[in-house]
């Protein structure tokens, strides 16, 4: 029994030290919010100040060591996050996250940004102050990596830390960059259904090819190739652990339209949840210089924010800065390929990709005058079929660092277009307001122009020359609103007004959105924080209406069973509303996805239909098919003897539908409400691990919102009946000019990375519910609400 005793006293005191242990290495491991640290190479006392959502208000005496403060402190939250976006580009996944991840950094090597980064680099004007601002922020970032505790993702990882640089910065913004295009989804996607199907059947889906035009020569082969490339890109973005950036909304109004007589602003850029989640928040004020930003990880200075005297924001302009060539091999000489002028050489470069806990892998680049040859990127496909990337981005001279620098510090309208113009790739919507009451947009992105036959959507011929760009826009010629007479701006990722005698083709969302916005802006003028409030959190869809009609028209009533009756009853009465509790939406997706199952996937086979499902192009296709009685998708192309029309395929997929939600929610159609079904999970990398997922994950929340309203959430179209929303709004910013240190925003989840920290996800229920919280601005509210951080010079 005594010694029983010593063993049980043992055990006890052996878990005491374990528990304290492990709270000592919890509590070494949390950001530091208050108290005093010592930071190299600062010229002064730096003040900062944690609000109650750990956002840091920085005050210093001179810029440089503002941004010193403020890489380290970002990294100290988000150290995490800026180790994987750094890695994406020069395809360096595989090193810390293994196999897994092989082909996806196949792909992105291949892409060229890590090389078009370091020539950015190296063109850098060192005496600028963008340079030597971004070089205090590296600093800063450098010395927590140095001398911060390393988080815990990098020990269960086993990743070793390694010094930022500014290369990295570029990378950061190649990867952003290729994340907004669609092209590389749809371009082969639509060649291999013009390959297959014809040019009939890309009527309704908002493509007309012309036939007149340079069209690749039918080969079993290169059809192949095509379709998947297109199945691989697909697979490869999938399986990034960094969220992707895909559509947005914002409006600026005059103040015309408000009850203040002052510009009020708007924006919510639509990104795929993560936790953490895109943005981090700081504001800075120097004697010189203010400005609340929301920074990308591992980028200096914001790409949204706001002061005194303007406001700025973004949406993706979705234009088409991608084209696919088809080279031609010389068939005695697979080292070169088909120009205008003769055969010529592939540039060829060879890389090696390291990969945890297995032997490296070399592989062989080649690249045409176009672009890199991508259809190397899968084994099974080296050496035939060469299909380049020509990508804007990689082309031109990039000025982005320039560019988002000269944003965050504009000294006039003026001043601020002038570096929006430096914005070759991404394409992007530039929204603005200031507070002299000016309101504008401009759409940056370097544009280009075909000879008349090219449609771009298509891989085209890279052996004519025919295919290629003829002329590069000036930035003069790019869609753009300055003060219009409508008295405001707004962009929800929709079809521009013509550029330069031409509609600019693109991978343009539909009108939904679009169409809302203008819809609730136009009639109204008197709009405060409140209602601006209200709109961004909008989750009507006027289109579905529209579609419901047609869909339902041609049910037939009687031959439905009661439940299915009821159902129908609930979406004719329907207004477009996805709200929590709503029934509606939710026979509408099931109705809707039996639809497009029964209509396109017969003729497109499972891998090009699951890929169509997967582009913009299918949310624009919808309406216009709907509305063809004599759409050639219509038929089944299953049933030889059988002509199936519009009725046949909408009546047989509403039975489906009821069918399978009765199967799924039960009987009782009460029980059917959208955020049973509809829920929002921010995964983290390590929460693919399901051991860690409770640990490292915030949610689930059951959701409004749906695809394509304001309030935005995207999800994969599915005939489970669940939808985990992928993405929407990154953040909800409004800000009012009459009334400055009061505008609201909110994040999805928190401000910080760190799993350990407080700010981890105390947004993350407020966001769920559409709440708002202050980006605090006044010196004396952020000083009673706030933690003190005294940072002093180092020596």
């Amino acid at each position: 029994m005594r010694t029983l005793k010593k063993i049980l006293l043992g055990l006890a005191v052996v878990l005491v030290l374990l528990v304290i242990a492990g709270f000592v290495y919890k509590n070494s491991l949390e950001p530091q919010y208050s108290g005093d640290l010592q930071l190299q190479n600062l010229n002064e006392e730096v003040i900062t100040y944690f609000d109650d959502y750990g956002i840091p208000h920085i005050y210093a005496n001179n810029q440089k060591d503002a941004y010193t403060t403020l890489g380290y402190l970002h990294a100290q939250d988000r150290l995490w996050q800026m180790e994987l976006m750094r890695r994406i580009a020069p395809g360096r996944l595989s090193e810390i996250l293994g196999k897994d991840l092989l082909k996806t950094d196949k792909f992105f090597a291949t892409l060229g940004v890590d090389e078009a980064s370091q020539k950015a680099v190296n063109g850098l004007d060192k005496n600028s102050d963008a340079y030597k601002m971004s070089m205090a922020y590296i600093d800063g970032v450098n010395q927590f990596l140095n001398e911060g505790p390393t988080p815990i993702e990098f020990t269960l990882v086993g990743v070793e830390k390694e010094p930022y640089t500014l290369k990295d910065m570029y990378n950061i913004f190649g990867y952003m960059a290729f994340s907004f295009a669609q092209a590389q989804k749809t371009d082969p996607m639509l060649t291999a259904i013009q390959e297959k199907l014809g040019a009939e059947y890309l009527k309704d889906l908002d493509v007309n090819p012309n036939p007149n035009g340079t069209l690749i020569k039918n080969s079993k082969p290169t059809l192949e190739a095509i379709q998947d490339l297109s199945t691989e890109i697909v697979a490869i973005t999938n399986k990034l652990p960094i969220p992707a950036f895909i559509g947005s909304n914002s409006w600026v109004v005059s103040p015309k339209k408000t009850s203040t007589g002052k510009v009020m602003f708007a924006n919510d850029p639509h990104i795929g949840y993560a936790q953490p989640s895109v943005w981090y928040e700081a504001h800075i004020v120097t004697p010189d210089y203010e400005m609340y930003g929301y920074h990308l990880a591992g980028i200096p200075f914001p790409l949204l924010g706001h002061n005194r005297d303007y406001a700025y924001g973004l949406t993706m302009f979705e234009n088409d800065d991608i084209d696919f060539y088809k080279e031609e091999n010389n068939p005695s000489n697979a080292n070169q390929y088909k120009t205008p002028e003769g055969y010529a050489d592939y540039v060829t470069t060879s890389k090696t990709i390291k990969i945890k806990d297995e032997e490296a892998v070399t592989i062989e680049i080649k690249t045409s005058r176009h672009g890199p040859i991508m259809t190397d990127v899968q084994d099974e496909l080296t050496g035939s079929d060469p299909i380049a990337l020509a990508w804007v981005y990689t082309q031109h001279k990039i000025e982005v660092l320039e560019a988002v620098y000269g944003i965050s510090h504009a000294s006039s309208m003026e001043d601020f277009k002038s570096s929006v113009a430096k914005i070759h790739a991404p394409g992007l919507n530039v929204m603005y307001g200031d507070a002299e009451d000016n309101v504008a947009w401009w759409a940056a992105g370097k544009l280009y122009k075909h000879k008349e036959h090219v449609n771009p959507k298509f891989v085209l011929n890279g052996a004519s020359g025919e295919d290629d760009p003829i002329e590069y826009l000036s930035f003069d010629n790019n869609p753009m609103a300055e003060n219009p007479e409508w008295n405001y701006v707004y962009s929800a990722n929709n079809q521009p007004d013509s550029i330069a005698g031409m509609l600019y083709p693109g991978y343009y969302l539909p009108e939904d959105r679009g169409r809302r916005v203008v819809e609730l802006l136009e009639p109204k003028n008197n709009w405060n924080r409140e209602s601006f409030s209200a709109m961004i959190l909008d989750v009507t869809s006027p289109v579905a209406v529209e579609n419901i009609k047609i869909m339902t028209k041609v049910l037939d009533f009687n031959a439905l069973t009661k439940n299915q009756q009821r159902a129908m009853d609930m979406l004719q009465l329907w207004k477009g509303e996805s709200t929590n509790d709503a029934i509606a939406p939710t026979i509408y997706q099931r109705f809707m996805y039996r639809y497009m199952e029964n209509t396109f996937k017969d003729d497109l086979g499972e891998t090009l239909y699951d890929q169509l499902l997967k582009t913009h192009l299918v949310k624009r296709s919808i309406a216009i098919q709907l509305a063809n009685d004599a759409s050639v998708w219509w038929d089944n192309a299953e049933t030889k003897d059988v002509v199936e029309t519009k009725a046949d395929i909408l009546n047989k997929s509403f039975v489906e539908a009821i069918t399978s939600l009765e199967t799924q929610l039960g009987e009782d159609i009460i029980n059917w409400k959208w955020d049973t079904v509809h829920t929002l999970e921010h995964g983290h990398a390590l929460g693919a691990v399901e051991s860690l997922r409770p640990y490292f994950n915030v949610g689930p929340f059951g959701v409004g919102g749906t695809e394509e309203v304001i309030d935005n959430k995207a999800f994969d179209f599915n005939d489970l009946g669940v939808y985990d929303v992928k993405a929407g709004p990154s953040t909800r910013r409004i800000v009012d000019f009459s009334d400055i240190e009061n505008s609201i925003s909110i994040l999805p989840t928190g401000q910080s990375g760190n799993p350990f920290s407080e700010h981890y996800d105390d947004q993350a229920e407020m966001y769920a519910k559409g709440e708002f919280r202050k980006m605090k601005m006044n010196k004396e509210e952020i000083i009673k609400t706030s933690r003190l951080l005294k940072i002093s010079p180092k020596n």
